[in-house]
């Protein structure tokens, strides 16, 4: 299927590894042109020009940290107009709710809330003027089924949700789609750290927690970045015209929530 966003320009954050890099190369392979974000200059410069070489497009890697303002400004400076965002940030800490003080709070709702917040009201004017524009956040599968050990997590991305079941509906007739993605277990970085933690406080081994974490999704597997990406690909397509404010469950079946 043609996706219909060939020559398109993406902003995708935090895309230096894991589902922002799957989202990155699956645009890539439509076509799309790619100002990719991420903190650590090496890693995402590797992946730009990895991707550069794969697919033919344009690729602009700006190194930034996408939750303080003025790393915003630098990705914004570099594409001001985009197409097609795809926000995404590392989520906070696992812990308990007696260990959380109000600026971890802070922390977490600016990362993970008010961040793609700013960067949907800086970009959404021109999708607007232009009448077309996409916008997938990449959220958890929290929003839906809250994870005891990530209340911090669990309460920004609420928010955020919160804020595009309105704004998507308010932009949808200006031809400015939004939806979120809900991702469970993928085979990233963050997975691998979530299942040490568990490790550390069970006493099992890392390998022990992985087999019990798989064995409770029933696709019976973490997911991969690269399948991940597909979806996200779709959801910046000309053809999710009529797919406004969702919140999609990319977890292998692992929340059993019918609605």
């Amino acid at each position: 299927m043609d996706l219909g966003i060939r020559g398109k320009w993406a902003i995708v954050c935090a895309s230096s590894k894991g589902l922002g890099r799957g989202c990155a190369e699956a645009l890539a392979a439509e076509g799309v042109n790619l100002v990719m974000n991420a903190r650590t200059p090496g890693p995402l410069e590797a992946a730009a020009e990895a991707i550069r070489t794969a697919h033919g497009v344009e690729v602009i890697a700006v190194a930034a940290d996408i939750t303080t303002e003025t790393g915003r400004a630098e990705v914004l400076a570099a594409c001001p107009a985009p197409d097609i965002l795809v926000t995404n940030a590392g989520g906070p800490p696992p812990g308990m709710w007696h260990e959380w003080s109000r600026d971890d709070f802070i922390r977490a709702i600016d990362a993970n809330m008010l961040t793609p917040i700013a960067l949907m009201q800086a970009t959404m004017p021109k999708m607007i003027e232009r009448g077309w524009g996409r916008i997938v956040n990449i959220t958890s599968v929290s929003v839906k089924a809250p994870i005891p050990v990530l209340g911090l997590s669990n309460a920004a991305r609420a928010g955020l949700t919160g804020f595009v079941a309105g704004v998507a509906r308010q932009v949808a007739k200006d031809g400015v789609i939004i939806n979120n993605l809900l991702p469970g277990i993928h085979d990233t970085d963050r997975a691998k750290a979530l299942d040490e933690n568990a490790a550390k406080a069970s006493g099992q081994s890392v390998a022990e927690v992985r087999r019990a974490r798989e064995a409770s999704i029933p696709a019976g597997r973490y997911g991969t970045p690269e399948e991940f990406g597909a979806i996200c690909a779709f959801l910046c397509s000309a053809h999710v015209g009529f797919v406004v404010g969702q919140n999609i469950l990319v977890d292998g079946g692992a929340a059993n929530i019918s609605i």
